[in-house]
C-alpha cells in the first residue's frame, strides 16, 4: 500500500499520516476511518449536515452496478485508458460514489484515488476496496497539488473544469461520462407524458482538447422488480414516480431499457 499524497483542504499544505491521522504544518487533523478513507471536508466546506447521496441511494446504486449492469461502460473506460493512459501515474476519480468505476483502474503500478462528497458511499468504497485511497471532500476544492494526476475520470459527476485542469497533469487526460440521447428513455416514458431525448450538444469542456468521443449504446433486460428499483433509485426522476408506478415496476419481472453514454476524453496541452 503506498502512502496517500493529500493537500490539508484549509491551508493547501502537504498533510502528512503519523499513527492513522493526517496532519500538516499548520496542525490542521484528519483521522483515518476504521474502513481507511479520510475525511477531508471541513464543516465549513459542507453545504448541508450530510451532503450527497443518502445511504439508501447508495446502496441501490451498488446492488444495481454489482450486477454488471453498467460494466460494458467500464470496459470502455478501461480500454481508453489502456490506450491513452499511463499506467505508472496517479488516477483520480471524481465523484467516485461506492468506487465500482474507482477499482477498476487499480494497476500493480499506480495509484487510484476516489474522492465523493457522500460519507455513505466513501465509506461503503473503502470498505470494499482497499487498494485505491478514498477520501470525503467536494470537487470545488480537491485536497491535491497542482498537475498530480495523468487521468481523471468523471462519470455522471459535476464537471469543473478549472478545479480539474488544477490538478490535471500536463499531456494529462480527462475522460467524461454524460447521459446520451437516449439513456433510460423508456424507463423515462414511464414517468413523464413526454420523454425527452437528453441534449448532447453542451460540450462540459472549454479549455482542454476534445481527442476522442464514443456513444456506449445497449439495451438491458431485467428480469426481476427490485433491479429496475434500483436503477430508478440512481435518477433524479425517482422523486416524481408515484406510489402505482412504484408498485407496478416492483412486480415486474420483465423489463428492456436502454443504456446510453456519452463518453468524451480531454487532454490537457498545457505547458
Amino acid at each position: 500500500m503506498f502512502l496517500a499524497q493529500y493537500v490539508c483542504p484549509i491551508c493547501k499544505m502537504s498533510l502528512v499520516l503519523n499513527s492513522k491521522s493526517y496532519r500538516c504544518q499548520s496542525n490542521h487533523s484528519f483521522d483515518e476511518a476504521k474502513e481507511g478513507y479520510v475525511n477531508l471536508l471541513p464543516v465549513q466546506h459542507k453545504h448541508s449536515k450530510d451532503p450527497g447521496d443518502n445511504k439508501a441511494m447508495v446502496n441501490a446504486r451498488r446492488q444495481f452496478l454489482d450486477k454488471g449492469f453498467y460494466q460494458p461502460l467500464a470496459d470502455e473506460l478501461q480500454s481508453l485508458y489502456r490506450q491513452y493512459g499511463d499506467l505508472t501515474k496517479p488516477v483520480f476519480d471524481a465523484g467516485c460514489g461506492e468506487g465500482f468505476y474507482t477499482q477498476q483502474y487499480v494497476k500493480p503500478t499506480n495509484r487510484v484515488y476516489g474522492i465523493d462528497i457522500a460519507k455513505n458511499a466513501v465509506k461503503n468504497a473503502a470498505k470494499k476496496y482497499k487498494d485505491c485511497q478514498f477520501s470525503v471532500a467536494t470537487l470545488s476544492q480537491l485536497p491535491f497539488s497542482e498537475n498530480y494526476f495523468a487521468w481523471i475520470n468523471s462519470i455522471y459527476a459535476p464537471i469543473l473544469e478549472e478545479e480539474f485542469t488544477r490538478v490535471l497533469a500536463n499531456n494529462g487526460y480527462l475522460v467524461t461520462v454524460t447521459p446520451a440521447k437516449n439513456h433510460l428513455i423508456e424507463l423515462k416514458a414511464l414517468i413523464y407524458r413526454t420523454a425527452k431525448q437528453h441534449d448532447i450538444t453542451k460540450s462540459p469542456i472549454e479549455n482542454l482538447t476534445l481527442i476522442a468521443q464514443k456513444e456506449v449504446n445497449y439495451v438491458m433486460e431485467f428480469t426481476k422488480g427490485e433491479d429496475i428499483i434500483n436503477l430508478l433509485a440512481m435518477t433524479p426522476f425517482a422523486f416524481k414516480t408515484t406510489e402505482t408506478l412504484l408498485n407496478d415496476l416492483k412486480a415486474r419481472n420483465s423489463f428492456s431499457c436502454q443504456a446510453d453514454f456519452l463518453i468524451r476524453l480531454y487532454k490537457n496541452n498545457a505547458g
